[in-house]
């Protein structure tokens, strides 16, 4: 089965490049453009939209690369308090180090970071000077008192004008930020009070993915990013100011709705020390998304974004049971769900998942033993399931099981040396003192490439492991952390069940 395509990246890519230069010109060749969500590997744009590339932000902005200058901009406390990536499982300081190393890769470099609302907070500290060693400019911008609503102040020297100014070479410059409030806006209307003082009449736009403004309001791709922005209470809803003005329905988010009004005021006040007042009527007009015109097939994007609902569902209710996030998040996307008819049960790996665990209990009654299993939806449909054992987790069991289909390897001929597995044992429980000698996915992984090179059949099945990234996967239980590790590193898409693999409190 070939995966089914929704979305043209070349028609997209084309679109967009046209869209950021013709929005340039409107302005004296200068434009502060601030790029929401993910700038690479956003793999919920890729998910929602079958056939999108998650770095193809990348490819467009390689394709104006003479034309650029890349700004990172990053929240003191943010660095301070630890903040993480949940995609990642990185901390902000270092998802900016990533960034900043996968530009590199793609023959794109920054041209500085900013740290934003800094006030020598130690952490901070410790983070530019990290930077700057390494040769990365680092320029600093402080907290505004009255920010956003005291315009006079902001728009002031005790305000934006305050704060370091990056020079800048190129027409464009790209503020993007390893999350959301980083203080990418304050970055673009600090950059544009001190180019303005400067005489140079430069322009803001805005290049946010979703939500989809020229999609309806309960396209499932809209209720989607709902769902990906709940726990930060995000909602979208039709521009009342674009409607006012154009008598034309277009979607956006609340926060960008709330703030307009403030930031036009922002914007009339930084343009008026050139006598130049700015063309925005609407959160809408400031945008250059071209993402909708790229959907060739709304039926496959409609799918899968309903997908995407359930995938966020068990995402935001494992991690309430973690204690990370609140009640209030998982009952949100619980809602969106109802609103859209979409079950648990539609995700079909989650049903064969959950029978699985049922038949491995009912198997093996009367012991007092935790039954978890997994399951897999391999590319050509066919779904591969796993269980946990004395030898093995749920997640290695499923894996292994996984690459001997891909491989065609019969049931019967093993993968790993029981040698290799012998000695893994005896390590963790004689000498390791661990409560629990069955291998978890990294370990499995290690001892798969070790029993390959001795072992041609191995070796087979471990260069299939690539042939999982992207697939959906289930299982019934939290995943411990070295399955975590192994799991993230495979590229699946994977969803557990609110239960915990162990009635230890101390997991390892």
């Amino acid at each position: 089965m070939i995966k089914k395509t929704g979305f043209d990246n070349e028609k997209y890519l084309k679109d967009q490049t046209a869209a950021i230069l013709d929005r340039v010109k409107k302005f004296d060749n200068k434009l502060y453009l601030e790029f929401g969500g993910k700038l690479c590997f956003d793999f919920h744009a890729a998910r929602v939209l079958p056939g999108y590339d998650p770095n193809v932000k990348i490819r467009l902005l390689q394709s104006l690369k003479d034309k650029i200058d890349i700004v990172l901009s990053i929240y003191a406390s943010d660095i301070e308090r630890g903040r993480v990536r949940g995609d990642f499982g990185i901390t902000y300081d270092a998802a900016t180090f990533k960034l900043i190393d996968d530009l590199r890769k793609w023959g794109l470099d920054i041209l500085a970071v900013v740290i934003t609302r800094f006030a020598s907070q130690p952490s901070a500290v410790i983070f530019k000077n990290k930077l700057e060693r390494r040769g990365v400019k680092v320029y600093l911008h402080y907290s505004i008192e009255g920010y956003p609503a005291d315009v006079n102040a902001i728009v002031g020297e005790s305000g934006f004008g305050k704060n370091d100014y990056i020079e800048t070479k190129n027409p464009i410059v790209v503020v993007t930020a390893p999350g959301p409030n980083s203080g990418k806006l304050s970055t673009c209307l600090s950059q544009l009070y001190l180019e303005h003082k400067r005489g140079i009449n430069a322009g803001y736009a805005k290049f946010e993915t979703f939500p989809i403004w020229n999609l309806p309001l309960k396209h499932p791709v809209n209720v989607a990013y709902e769902a990906a922005t709940a726990d930060i209470q995000d909602f979208n809803l039709v521009d009342p100011f674009h409607l006012n003005k154009y008598n034309k329905t277009s979607i956006n988010y609340n926060r960008d709705v709330e703030s307009f009004p403030i930031l036009k005021l922002i914007l009339s006040k930084i343009f008026a020390q050139n006598n130049n007042l700015p063309m925005y009527n609407s959160p809408t007009d400031m945008g250059v998304n071209r993402v909708g015109f790229g959907i060739v097939d709304d039926k496959i994007v409609q799918d899968a974004a309903r997908q995407e609902l359930i995938r966020r569902y068990f995402r935001y209710n494992s991690e309430y049971l973690l204690g990370i996030e609140k009640k209030e998040t998982v009952d949100r996307v619980t809602l969106l769900m109802e609103e859209m008819g979409v079950k648990v049960t539609d995700r079909l790996v989650v049903g064969v998942a959950r029978s699985t665990a049922e038949e491995a209990e009912a198997a093996d009654k009367g012991n007092d033993g935790i039954y978890c299993a997994a399951a897999i939806q391999l590319e050509d449909g066919s779904i591969i399931t796993g269980k946990n054992s004395k030898l093995m987790h749920a997640a290695s069991s499923l894996v292994m099981n996984a690459v001997k289909v891909l491989a065609h390897i019969p049931d019967e001929i093993l993968l790993l040396s029981p040698h290799v597995i012998s000695q893994i044992a005896r390590l963790k429980e004689d000498i390791l003192k661990a409560d629990s000698e069955s291998l978890d996915l990294e370990e499995c992984l290690i001892a798969l490439s070790i029993s390959a090179a001795t072992n041609h059949t191995a070796e087979l099945a471990m260069k299939k492991l690539g042939q999982l990234r992207g697939c959906e996967m289930h299982m019934t239980h939290i995943p411990t952390p070295g399955d975590e590790v192994g799991l993230k590193r495979l590229g699946v898409n994977l969803t557990t069940d609110g239960k915990f693999s162990s009635r230890n409190l101390f997991v390892t």
